[in-house]
């Protein structure tokens, strides 16, 4: 999920539906293309997530030789309705890079800088229990070297995202009192000294948006990335609890036990995400989108190196790591890719792209208990979903950052 926290509280599921969708995926995918085509190995890995216990998934792949979409399972555990091309689902996390483009570009007309810190930019907001925004620039914010503490790890709020879900749904959290939940707590490490994911951070980075721009951050992501890129079917729903149409149903346990009732989550308030996870969006538009990021389209040269300039998040021997609001792995046969996951509730994503933007690749699972991301990037970028344990560390990793 975009709470991280809540993903760390199902790992143990996680966990072992990973070895059984790799299980799976590898039987069906002995070939390169799967026997299917050249994406066979890809929708191989769709149904061993649904083998896995994941309701539905969804994916589309674009590449040279045009567009291709697979999907497994359902939309819709009561009707049985498939899943379709332009379903609307939550992307969690990946809306994280949607705010750092938007501080790029900030960058590129000369209204802040990267090395800014966050008490030029937002004077006396990070301060108390060893925070000091006067120490901490624009930089480590969006590559979560801020050493600023997860609001969504502190144990009351992770409550009002798993047992007590239902109680919160639709409650409104403003910006500033998620920033005093992390506030309440002393720093992880001291600012550029470590890497730990963050929600806050991205938090944060609206609110610098707002405050630079006087427009609300999301007014600035549709006018800035939406409308040029004509990302249509993408919206960011502030307070609404409404999914547009038309669009599945997201599910989750709210819960590690395996035997635990699955609730039907789709209806919520992402307030509590904001701009480090609310957006919705399609498979299609995910792909519009991370082409032209990667492609080079959103960004001026010097913002487009700062977006791509990375920092090690630990055990990062084979080149991976995280950008600004992006990551980077190498796959087991030797492909780089850039990638973020993202996670809310009843809902699991993942957007993917060659380094050069024409091959990328958009999935989402309509469950957040189960599935294995990483088998789906190394069926479509490699044509196979088992590599070894060794090779699989980077892409886990970074496919857990939700």
């Amino acid at each position: 999920m975009t709470a991280r926290t809540v993903h760390r509280t199902l790992a143990a599921l996680a966990a072992a539906a990973t070895l059984a969708a790799t299980a799976v995926t590898s039987a069906a995918a002995a070939s390169p293309g799967g026997g299917r085509g050249p994406h066979g190995a890809t929708q191989a890995a769709l149904e061993a997530q649904v083998e896995a216990g994941v309701p539905g998934v969804l994916g589309e792949a674009r590449d040279r030789d045009g567009k291709w979409y697979g999907s497994a399972g359902v939309a819709d555990r009561d009707t049985h309705r498939k899943r379709l091309p332009g379903d609307r689902f939550r992307v969690g996390s990946i809306s994280k890079v949607f705010s750092s483009v938007v501080l790029l570009q900030l960058e590129a007309e000369g209204k802040l800088s990267l090395d800014d810190t966050l008490e030029r930019r937002l004077p006396g907001t990070v301060r108390g229990n060893g925070n000091d925004g006067s120490r901490v620039t624009l930089r480590q914010v969006l590559n979560h070297t801020s050493g600023i503490f997860n609001y969504t790890d502190d144990p009351a709020f992770q409550k009002t995202l798993t047992t007590d879900f239902f109680k919160h749904r639709f409650e409104t959290r403003k910006p500033a009192e998620l920033l005093r939940t992390a506030l309440a707590h002393r720093p992880d490490f001291r600012p550029g000294e470590g890497w730990n994911y963050s929600n806050t951070n991205y938090v944060l980075a609206g609110m610098v948006i707002e405050k630079v721009t006087g427009h609300s951050y999301a007014s600035e992501i549709e006018r800035r990335v939406l409308k040029p890129l004509g990302l249509r079917a993408t919206t960011l729903p502030g307070t609404s609890a409404r999914m547009p149409a038309p669009h599945g149903r997201g599910y989750s346990r709210l819960s590690d036990d395996p035997d635990a009732k699955i609730y039907d989550t789709t209806e919520l308030n992402p307030s509590w995400a904001w701009a480090a996870g609310e957006i919705i969006s399609t498979t299609g538009d995910l792909n519009r989108f991370y082409g032209a990021l990667l492609g080079g389209r959103l960004l001026p040269e010097r913002q487009q190196r700062e977006l791509l300039t990375t920092v090690p998040t630990g055990g990062d021997a084979d080149g991976s790591g995280y950008g600004l609001g992006i990551s980077r792995a190498t796959l087991s046969c030797g492909a780089p890719v850039w990638l973020h996951s993202g996670g809310i509730h009843g809902s699991t994503s993942l957007a993917v792209s060659s380094p050069d933007g024409r091959h990328t690749a958009a999935f989402n699972l309509n469950g957040d208990w189960a599935g294995d991301l990483a088998a789906l990037v190394e069926a479509e970028y490699c044509g196979k979903a088992q590599p070894s344990a060794a090779a699989r560390g980077a892409i886990d990793r970074l496919t857990s950052l939700r």
